[in-house]
């Protein structure tokens, strides 16, 4: 394996990075906030990538104004979304499958740790295909605080019996990023969002463009032919 950057099992993030799913978020909040009368900007939208529920809210409540209706926001943008969903499935980003046969035949344990709530990561790799996938979820359920906090790859570290130096973490987002720092795993940063954070591109042991190329990466690094 490549110097420098040793593990010996992988931590997916979930939005972004294995589903094709924020840009179906951000048609719905952007499509919802506009019956209510307000503005979200794609860039407001892109700034949320990979923050909890209460985290969402309250940068919502800062830009919208005090006065702006969660309770509704939330309501009309997840009806909005499950409709597009219903119709269209959720995608699932390029070069998963590729990477996912590979771990298979490395025989490296692997799990998905999410900021989403189980019951609502459950429902999206469902409606992805991706249902019987994952033998561990972990989601913001699981730990007391959810990323950046470090606590959600503690936890799914240890649900995979290693320790979380030996966990490598595949993140799209720089709050993922900034979680698997704060957690002190090797980390690989495929950007969602272009161009990559220049503090997360930092922080990461490596940036890729797409999962095709994580592929190639944990490949060589094991001398496994694909």
């Amino acid at each position: 394996m490549r110097p420098g950057l040793r593990f010996a099992a992988v931590i997916f993030d979930m939005d972004g990075l294995v589903l094709d799913s924020e840009a179906g978020y951000f048609a719905a909040w952007q499509q919802a906030a506009a019956e209510m009368g307000y503005g979200l900007s794609r860039e407001f939208c892109l700034s949320l990538s990979g923050s909890h529920g209460s985290a969402i809210s309250q940068r919502l409540l800062t830009h919208c104004g005090t006065e702006f209706d969660l309770d509704n926001f939330y309501q009309l943008s997840n009806r909005l979304w499950r409709e597009r969903v219903r119709q269209q499935g959720i995608p699932v980003k390029a070069g998963f499958f590729r990477l996912l046969q590979l771990i298979r035949q490395l025989q490296l344990p692997f799990c998905l740790a999410t900021n989403s709530r189980r019951s609502d990561a459950e429902q999206c790799l469902a409606w992805a295909g991706l249902d019987a996938v994952f033998p561990k979820l972990i989601s913001r359920e699981d730990v007391p605080n959810p990323k950046p906090a470090a606590d959600i790859f503690i936890k799914a570290s240890a649900e995979l019996g290693m320790h979380h130096s030996d966990c490598l973490v595949l993140e799209d987002s720089p709050i993922g990023i900034e979680a698997a720092t704060a957690a002190a795993c090797p980390c690989i940063f495929v950007p969602s969002v272009q161009p990559p954070d220049a503090r997360a591109s930092m922080q990461a042991d490596l940036v890729l463009p797409d999962l095709a190329e994580v592929a190639d990466f944990i490949s060589a690094a094991f001398d496994h032919p694909l």
